[in-house]
């Protein structure tokens, strides 16, 4: 084990390497962050020295070495809009995007987790015919779309729920989280089941698959000559057989769901890490955009990392390696 952790470590640290010179790279020839900051009446000799401020009149490879310094360091630079650190904007909102994310997830789970079963089990039943519909629908409809309509049924046509914004909330911790609160949590259900959609049908059809794959094993066949109850077999042979590749898929969907939460967060204004880098992007806050890419870099290669750790749990012929 502690051989693969000290291979991990060094993999993780190329991927977070090559990451920063992409990002930096890509940040630097998008927009002219100066442009944004001056006054629209400002002088070329303003503008200049606005960008000597900002470390911009330097060459490249300069600017790179000081960001890569800074980075070893924790320190992700200054926001040109805000005037507070990129990283501490990041971790403010951190909270509001996770606690999406985390409902987003159970949700996920546990409407996909029994369809997927049923589904696989029963392909030919009428309600796993509907359910793969259902499936079919969530994948293929945009999420901007579904959290617009769910806006106007729920909130416009029937008022049961708000529209947007985060409500309020009580800290545990000393963190703020919606959840705790009635009125949070009201806030919480529409972008969280928006969010989910897509997960949740995208890991049903997975499910399905998996589970009819491994019901045509011969080791099935066997227990069930054996005597074996159907029950058993199909949630404690078949389904734990059929979660490895779920598994997978599922560990790079939350960060997805991490990093590609901008849109649903925009819909719902809630505030969180992409709420914020839309915002970003549209003021070309550079020093906040890198810090959020990579924060999400950092995170999709540590759920990679628990995923590994997860499948010999599941499947303990998998060794590590």
């Amino acid at each position: 084990m502690l051989k693969y952790l000290v291979k991990r470590f060094f993999q993780t640290a190329v991927v977070l390497f090559v990451v920063s010179v992409i990002v930096f790279c890509v940040m630097s020839f998008t927009g002219d962050p100066v442009l944004m900051i001056v006054p629209p009446n400002a002088t070329d000799a303003q503008i200049a020295e606005a960008r000597i401020a900002l470390g911009l009149d330097q060459p490249l490879w300069v600017q790179y070495k000081v960001f890569l310094f800074n980075l070893l360091k924790g320190d992700l630079g200054i926001s040109y809009i805000f005037k507070r650190p990129a990283l501490t904007l990041i971790v403010e909102r951190m909270p509001a995007t996770l606690e999406l994310v985390f409902l987003s997830v159970l949700i996920s789970v546990a409407v996909a987790l029994p369809c997927g079963v049923f589904a696989g089990a029963w392909p030919n039943n009428p309600i796993s015919r509907a359910i793969m519909g259902g499936s079919l629908l969530g994948i293929s409809l945009p999420s901007f779309w579904v959290g617009i309509l769910m806006i106007f049924y729920f909130a416009v046509e029937k008022g049961l729920l708000p529209s947007s914004g985060r409500g309020t909330t009580d800290t545990l911790f000393g963190i703020p989280f919606a959840f705790l609160t009635r009125d949070g949590f009201r806030h919480l259900i529409l972008p969280a089941v928006t969010l989910a959609l897509g997960t949740l049908a995208m890991l049903i059809r997975l499910i399905r698959a998996q589970i009819m794959e491994v019901l045509r094993q011969d080791f099935i066949k066997f227990a069930r000559a054996k005597g074996v109850s159907w029950k058993s077999l199909l949630f404690g042979h078949a389904l734990k057989n059929a979660l490895v590749p779920v598994v997978t898929v599922f560990g790079m969907q939350i960060g997805s769901l991490i990093a590609f939460a901008t849109v649903t967060e925009t819909i719902f204004a809630w505030p969180g890490m992409g709420k914020l880098l839309v915002d970003s992007i549209n003021t070309s806050d550079r020093p906040v955009i890198v810090a959020y890419l990579m924060i999400v870099a950092a995170m999709f290669v540590f759920i990679n990392f628990i995923v590994d750790i997860v499948y010999t749990l599941i499947d303990p012929r998998i060794d590590l390696r």
